[in-house]
């Protein structure tokens, strides 16, 4: 069994008197692979986004390497989240999504450009930063491509 990454003790939420999580007790190890299975409606959605920091616990404790991490903001989390739908903005060009975490941050516009055209380049969109996200196409593996829609 590896380093113990991920703990969630005794965490329970509520959304307006209802109990989303009663009292989970979770533990992810170094190089486990962890699926969560269940109908909707069962959780896994709040535990994960409890987890990325997304909303807080009503109860209990989120530990990431020992470390209580509840009022640690979502992007300082060295958690990663894909969305189940895209979570991006459609007034803004595919340039600007990418951006827009970093000028929330008040990064420097020159280092914006930077990291924003080195993220293009790593998912093979170079070149399609000023176009609109309804222009581009889903591939059929279901990622992205830079093909009109």
């Amino acid at each position: 069994m590896g380093k113990r990454l991920i703990e969630l003790r005794d965490v329970s939420k509520e959304y307006d008197g209802d109990l989303a999580l009663d009292h989970v007790n979770l533990y992810i190890n170094d190089g486990e692979f962890l699926t969560l299975l269940g109908p909707s409606g069962c959780g896994k959605t709040t535990m994960l986004r409890l987890i990325a920091g997304f909303i807080m616990p009503t109860t209990g404790q989120i530990l990431m390497n020992g470390t209580d991490i509840a009022k640690v903001p979502p992007y300082k989390r060295e958690i990663n989240t894909v969305f189940q739908k895209y979570a991006l903005f459609p007034h803004l060009n595919v340039f600007d999504n990418i951006a827009f975490g970093l000028r929330i941050k008040k990064t420097p516009k020159d280092q914006i450009e930077q990291k924003v055209e080195a993220m293009l380049k790593l998912v093979n969109l170079e070149g399609y930063g000023k176009r609109w996200i309804d222009q581009l196409s889903v591939s059929s593996s279901g990622w992205p491509s830079p093909g009109l829609s």
